[in-house]
């Protein structure tokens, strides 16, 4: 079985918080992370623009990334809202069982 981390950033706690309890409540991911606020700085059409954003970091299998964002983009409020997966590619082998068992409907 393999396993993904996913990444999103959102405007507002509040926002990062439904995201999270979303995905989670669905089973799509078996843990959520909301950290923040941190500072992102990007472009954004033809502007250089600054942020503060909250992180949600959800912890997956990689066979349920497309259903997980499509209910991010759900509740996202941006018009191009990251969402970023990167594979985990060692881990604790217990806590791995515990995200494949969690992510089970």
């Amino acid at each position: 079985m393999d396993f993904i981390q996913v990444y999103t950033a959102i405007d507002s706690k509040e926002a990062a918080q439904r995201i999270a309890d979303a995905v989670v409540t669905r089973r799509l991911a078996a843990c959520c992370w909301v950290s923040g606020p941190i500072t992102s700085t990007y472009w954004w059409q033809g502007k250089l623009e600054q942020a503060e954003e909250w992180v949600c970091t959800m912890k997956t299998r990689k066979e349920l990334y497309d259903e997980l964002e499509k209910a991010i983009k759900e509740i996202h409020t941006y018009d191009t809202p990251e969402v970023l997966a990167t594979p985990i590619v060692v881990g604790n082998e217990s806590y791995l069982d515990w995200i494949a068992n969690e992510t089970q409907r």
